[in-house]
């Protein structure tokens, strides 16, 4: 069952239904010079947008991650129209919906502008996505859908159908620096980790790691993943200088938060590697990450849902992994 990358059924939509929905400031802050982010969130039976950050230089902008819905999008353009600037790159972290979908419009508003990402998501389109639309296609014609839920699914079909405009124009490959945008980038590549290829970007200028779905709340989104390769790239990133870190969903950390987050995760690959329950997993997940997290009680209580589901249904169910992980192998627990 797909719960948070794609098209969603069943248990994902139950547990929007009881999530808090956090209107958008009416203006965009700087979380460092020159470097915005415009919140993503997760409203009420939608599924959610990614967070968007935007690295300003002069009258060119880098976009990371565009979000999925044209609420989203349309805070981007309205950013750019009022800062009397053009979206010259955008870098995507990785290829789940809520974090590409934007492109498409984006492609369209600024036809020069470059789209740097992994190539993971040719795989993703042919394979986890194709997957997911045909599933979705047969819910549609069911007729047994509410208007949001049927709308969600008609908006990504119809993203997955534009496939093409999400793929990168510069393909991502290895750890390297790139100067985009005006700006010089310091690009890692993770293989295996919360997908098959998760882009990750250091800007020295600003002291902001920018991490993608590597950090996550109110719980760790495990569709797609392979723990392991997740573990090393937490790791990896935490031997940077950072002094921010801007996650793919939740609020911006701190180094200190930063390594709470990464051992919360360890000990949860590890909790569920062990005979201990899902729900005494989720339970300790949330109890060590929602300070960090600035969780309410009732995202407290989405998160426990969430990765007690992550846990029992995609770890344990698939050896450790995602079913979508190309590691077969058992992962350590070292």
């Amino acid at each position: 069952m797909f719960v948070k990358a794609q098209i969603s059924t069943g248990v994902f939509l139950s547990f929007l239904l009881t999530s808090t929905h956090r209107p958008a400031a009416s203006a965009v802050p700087p979380i460092a010079p020159h470097t915005y982010e415009i919140a993503g969130g997760i409203a009420p039976g939608r599924q959610p947008d990614g967070n968007t950050y935007i690295l300003e230089n002069g009258n060119r902008l880098t976009v990371i991650d565009t979000g999925r819905h044209a609420s989203h999008l349309n805070k981007i353009e309205a950013f750019a129209e009022e800062k009397h600037a053009s979206v010259v790159a955008v870098i995507n972290s990785h290829w789940h919906l809520d974090h590409v979908s934007g492109n498409i419009g984006l492609r369209k508003t600024y036809p020069a502008m470059k789209v740097y990402g992994s190539g993971a998501i040719n795989e993703a389109l042919t394979g986890f996505l194709a997957k997911g639309a045909e599933s979705s296609r047969k819910m549609l014609a069911t007729e047994k859908l509410d208007p949001v839920t049927r709308e969600e699914i008609s908006t990504d079909l119809a993203t997955i159908d534009a496939g093409d405009a999400l793929k990168p124009d510069v393909v991502l490959s290895h750890d390297e620096t790139l100067a985009i945008g005006g700006r010089k980038l310091q690009i890692y590549v993770a293989k295996d980790a919360a997908t098959a290829a998760d882009v990750w970007v250091f800007d020295p200028s600003s002291g902001v790691v920018f991490v993608g779905d590597l950090v996550t709340f109110p719980s760790p989104f495990l569709d797609t993943a392979c723990g392991d390769g997740w573990k090393s790239a937490l790791t990896k990133i935490e031997g940077l200088p950072f002094r921010t870190v801007a996650p793919g969903h939740g609020p911006l950390l701190s180094r200190e938060q930063f390594h709470t987050y990464s051992q919360a995760f360890n000990e949860l690959l590890s909790c569920s590697a062990s005979s201990q329950t899902a729900a005494a997993c989720a339970k300790t997940w949330v109890d060590q990450v929602a300070d960090i997290g600035g969780m309410t009680e009732q995202e407290k209580k989405l998160g426990q849902g969430m990765t007690g589901y992550y846990v029992k249904d995609v770890l344990r169910a698939h050896g450790g992994n995602s079913e979508y992980c190309a590691v077969k192998t058992p992962p350590s627990r070292s």
